[in-house]
């Protein structure tokens, strides 16, 4: 029970104490956003019990009345975007760390508003009869999945002091006057979400074998040239893919790709199906916020690489939605006679946040891949081979060179939004950057 107060647990309420403090803050941004650290001043009131009994677990409240900055005149800030975790930090005759943790709850925040957290909460058993002390230390805000930390730049005031006595009928040893149970706060931004996603091997496909797609299992021995025997749909199988993305994107993506192909003449039009719910959304998401690509590398006796597009996302995503990639589409078009081979390459993803806004370019960079289809093939004048198509930024082989570099490109000047940056609490977010949390991939579509 929060209501600003501090409660004992498992024992009779006791009167609660409320005491603010402030200190000079130093806020680091994200390390892709280029900026200078922010300083600046928090205020933070920490409700807790006036007195407890050895072997008590205490739950004490953090509440932010003064963030270390106001929302900058750059973007609104959707509801329920931002999260605070810290440390409160107990001393006297107990020390230890209290993890701190506030639900991911605020009010739209407009340009220039002033920015609004959410109450934090955290719990510590009582060891040892004395006064203990609490004390609020560094502070992290996450939003957008960015992480900003805070940390003091003076001695920060004790801002509540609880006094604990022995428990009736025994006595008091300081043996295991550490925080005990306590932990920091490291898995309140997304671990929990972003813990399983190995690929294992359950994106292999089973059944779905290459057997009747390529050259090997079909019954006229050449049946993927798309020649003879009139065959124009090949089916490709679902291999395992795994991306390392450029900040602000997330460190790796785990998924699944199938490349299928459709014989149009002497080219073969694809389509690439990737994974479904392979992130979450972290925040409201407009439609057409989300639009993928990807480079397909030709390998086999054909070279060279081309790129497939998907559409934006067509509905509006709210909060912890699950967002799948549209299917990606492209032509091939052969350079050569023989065997050609078709693998996912690298992915990009480009976040418009509202309309009118400098699209944010994330490019991801295959890591692990493998040869989805197989097809027998004739060479076409102004075909593939030794060569990108499709105007994608890599070359047979390579990977993550795509659209646009990083987001010091994006177009923005300075103070300007285009910039893809917002001040939270003193510091930097990126907007739009690792703005999802990826989960172990689904099955294909």
């Amino acid at each position: 029970m929060l209501g600003g107060a501090g409660i004992l647990l498992g024992v009779a309420a006791v009167p609660a104490q409320a005491a603010e403090v402030s200190y000079k803050t130093e806020c680091i941004p994200p390390a892709a956003s280029g900026l200078d650290p922010v300083e600046g001043t928090t205020k933070v009131e920490i409700t807790a019990p006036a007195t407890a009994k050895v072997g008590d677990e205490i739950e004490v409240v953090w509440k932010f009345v003064q963030a270390a900055s106001k929302n900058p005149d750059l973007i609104v800030l959707p509801k329920d975007s931002v999260k605070p975790t810290g440390t409160l930090k107990a001393s006297g005759a107990q020390t230890a760390d209290i993890a701190m943790e506030g639900p991911q709850e605020n009010p739209e925040i407009p340009k220039g508003g002033d920015m609004v957290l959410s109450d934090m909460t955290g719990k510590v058993k009582l060891t040892t009869a004395g006064d203990v002390t609490l004390t609020p230390d560094a502070y992290t805000i996450t939003a957008y999945s960015t992480d900003t930390k805070c940390t003091p730049q003076e001695a920060v005031p004790a801002a509540a002091t609880i006094k604990v006595t022995a428990a009736e009928g025994g006595s008091t040893t300081s043996g295991g006057s550490t925080s005990g149970g306590t932990t920091t706060s490291g898995g309140t931004a997304t671990g929990g979400d972003t813990g399983g996603t190995t690929s294992g091997g359950s994106t292999t496909g089973g059944g779905t074998t290459s057997g009747g797609t390529t050259s090997g299992g079909t019954t006229s021995g050449g049946s993927t040239s798309g020649g003879d025997d009139g065959q124009t749909d090949f089916a490709g199988k679902t291999v395992a893919t795994s991306f390392a993305c450029t900040s602000p994107g997330p460190a790796k993506i785990d998924s699944s790709a199938t490349i299928n192909a459709k014989k149009n003449g002497g080219s073969y039009d694809l389509t690439v199906k990737t994974a479904e719910g392979v992130m979450n959304s972290p925040a409201p998401l407009p439609a057409g916020a989300l639009k993928p690509s990807m480079v397909i590398t030709v390998g086999g006796d054909d070279s060279g690489s081309l790129k497939v597009e998907g559409p934006a996302n067509k509905d509006a995503l709210n909060t912890g939605d699950p967002v799948s990639l549209g299917d990606m589409t492209g032509t091939y078009k052969p350079g050569a006679d023989g065997k050609a081979t078709l693998s996912p390459g690298d992915l990009t993803i480009v976040v418009t946040l509202s309309a009118g806004a400098d699209p944010i370019t994330i490019p991801c960079k295959a890591t692990k891949t493998a040869v989805s289809l197989e097809l027998d093939v004739q060479k076409q004048a102004g075909g593939v081979s030794g060569a990108t198509t499709s105007g994608s930024g890599s070359s047979s082989g390579s990977s993550s060179s795509s659209s646009g570099g990083g987001l010091a490109e994006t177009g923005a000047n300075d103070h300007g939004g285009l910039r893809a940056l917002g001040f939270v609490a003193g510091t930097a977010i990126l907007l739009g950057g690792a703005v999802f949390i990826f989960l172990p991939h689904r099955r294909v579509r």
